[in-house]
Formats: C-alpha cells, sequence, structure tokens
C-alpha cells in the first residue's frame, strides 16, 4: 500500500512541485495539498488514512510548529517531514522535539528529495518486519534508516551545498532579476560559477530565466526566484 501524503506549502510553484515529486517516487502517492495550516488540519480530520505530512515553516495562517502542535493535540499520530527554508537552529531544535523525522531545506534537487522519502521508507518498511517487543539491534537499525545516507549524490559533480545557499540567498534577497555576473559578485565567483549554480536551479524549477534588453550587444539572460 502506498504512503498517503499531505503536502502543506503556501507557495503555490512550490506546492505543484512537491507534490509532483511525490508522485513521481513508488510507494508514494499525494492524498491533498494544504495551502494553510487551517486547510491542513481540515483535511487532516477529513482523510484518517494520511500517514506523512510534508510541512511547510512558513505558513500565511500561523507557523509550522504551531500547526503541529494542534496536530498532535488532537491525536494525529501521522509523521512529518519538514520541507522548508526555515534555518534557524532553534526552529529544527523545536521540530525535532514534536517529532519531525527529517528536515529538508530548500532549495533542494529531485535527488535529495527523492532520498529523504527513500529514508522514509525504508524505516516503514523496517517497523513493519519488527516485532512488538524490540532488541537493541532493532532500534538501532530502525533509527539507522532515518539517518543520512547518499548525501554526496545530490548535487552535481562539482557543486557545494553552502555555493548553492549563497546563490540562493543573493536571489532571493534581490527585488528584481540578477545576472550570472551579478551573483557571481555577490558571492565572490566567475560568473561561469554562478551561471552553474543559477541554471541548476531553474532546472529544478525553482528559478525563471528571462532576456535582459537595453544597451548593445545581445542581451543578457537574468534569473529571478519563482515568489
Amino acid at each position: 500500500m502506498n504512503v498517503r501524503v499531505l503536502v502543506v506549502e503556501d507557495e503555490p510553484l512550490a506546492a505543484e512541485a512537491h507534490a509532483a515529486y511525490t508522485n513521481r517516487i513508488d510507494g508514494f502517492e499525494v492524498a491533498a495539498v494544504a495551502r494553510s495550516a487551517g486547510e491542513a488540519v481540515r483535511q487532516l480530520a477529513a482523510d484518517s488514512s494520511i500517514d506523512l505530512v510534508l510541512l511547510d515553516m512558513h505558513l500565511p495562517d500561523g507557523h509550522g510548529l504551531g500547526l503541529l502542535q494542534r496536530l498532535r493535540a488532537a491525536g494525529h499520530l501521522c509523521d512529518v517531514i519538514a520541507v522548508t527554508s526555515a534555518r534557524d537552529a532553534a526552529v529544527v531544535r523545536q521540530a525535532v522535539t514534536q517529532g519531525v523525522v527529517l528536515y529538508l531545506l530548500k532549495p533542494f534537487s529531485f535527488a535529495t528529495f527523492r532520498t529523504k522519502l527513500e529514508q522514509y521508507a525504508e524505516y516503514r518498511a523496517r517497523l513493519a518486519e519488527t516485532s512488538a517487543d524490540v532488541v537493541q539491534d532493532d532500534v538501532d537499525q530502525l533509527i539507522g534508516a532515518l539517518r543520512n545516507r547518499g548525501a554526496g549524490a545530490a548535487l552535481p559533480k562539482g557543486m557545494s551545498a553552502e555555493s548553492l545557499r549563497q546563490v540562493t540567498d543573493a536571489l532571493r534577497g534581490s527585488d528584481g532579476g540578477l545576472s550570472a555576473t551579478e551573483v557571481g559578485a555577490a558571492i565572490g565567483a566567475s560568473r561561469v560559477t554562478a551561471r552553474r549554480y543559477l541554471e541548476h536551479l531553474a532546472d529544478e524549477g525553482l528559478v525563471e530565466r528571462a532576456p535582459r534588453y537595453g544597451g548593445s550587444g545581445r542581451p543578457e539572460v537574468e534569473f529571478r526566484w519563482r515568489r
């Protein structure tokens, strides 16, 4: 039986991408998409078969941690994977305290997303095979299934997570589009290096490409974070 997933994400493009990613992975299916905390509560109240929530922390009607508290208080025992840009260590700590099984930081590639869901699927499979009375080795294997694996394959060869974060921050902090030259200057990298990261983000659907006209010569390509 497939893992039924509720995607909780207020940004339309991100919600669409997360739902599409989920449906591409064997053993998972999207049960519903909620664009707010209130909508998520209603979806879970109406569908008790939801197994997993992909939870954004920044919602228009409250914080994801507040939603998680409401779900637990209402008796919902579904598992939760945080899928968010929230990088505050205090938020991460609270998320873990409240039972978030995995934490996925935006932006990410499909490969990274798939790895997280496969880790979760492995955990569920091991749990289903475990007897009611566990021994230490059983517990170690269950917890181990949720630990990071294959992280080096999440980005194309030669790209680093830190540089990707810097490029992402530069775009998200800009009021308009930026060229590869401008991003490179902002992060202290060459235009070619910046362009590679920008193209990767565009291929993942997180960034829009558009021609920038003006001046002499060929139009320059600018990149804009999808709001």
